[in-house]
């Protein structure tokens, strides 16, 4: 995994250079991966992992103060006119209890593990961007 303070994002690629989120059969529907600092935090603590940073949950976009939706065809907004669609919920997979003992059922309920998405629109990003969920 790579942290990065800005990147572009592609309709059918997802993350530019992020060889999971490119578009697979014409098929994807994760193309990028989104979840929130306060459902991480939350379940690292649950998980006593606090000292894993959150880019081991292996997500592509950790957004903050925002309540993503639980609902797919619902869309997240972020500066610079980037349009995600949510196709599901990110379940956590084996590697996370590998990462931390408990930490795989600690990001379980109330989709705490994040969001799949598609890009609907495409465009820069940026660390700081503002980010809108719509339903």
């Amino acid at each position: 995994m790579e942290s990065l303070s800005a990147a572009m994002i592609v309709p059918g690629e997802g993350i530019r250079g992020d060889f999971r989120g490119a578009l697979k059969s014409g098929r994807n529907r994760r193309e990028v991966t989104v979840m929130t600092h306060e459902d991480w935090t939350q379940a690292a603590a649950e998980a006593h992992a606090t000292h894993i940073d959150w880019f081991e949950r292996r997500a592509n976009l950790l957004v903050e103060g925002v309540m993503l939706p639980r609902d797919s065809g619902a869309t997240i907004r972020l500066s610079g006119g980037v349009v995600l669609e949510v196709t599901g919920e990110t379940a956590p997979c084996e590697r996370m209890e590998a990462i931390a003992s408990g930490l795989r059922v600690a990001l379980t309920p109330h989709w705490r593990g994040g969001v799949t998405t598609i890009v609907r629109t495409g465009g820069p990003i940026a660390l700081g961007d503002h980010v809108e969920c719509l339903v």
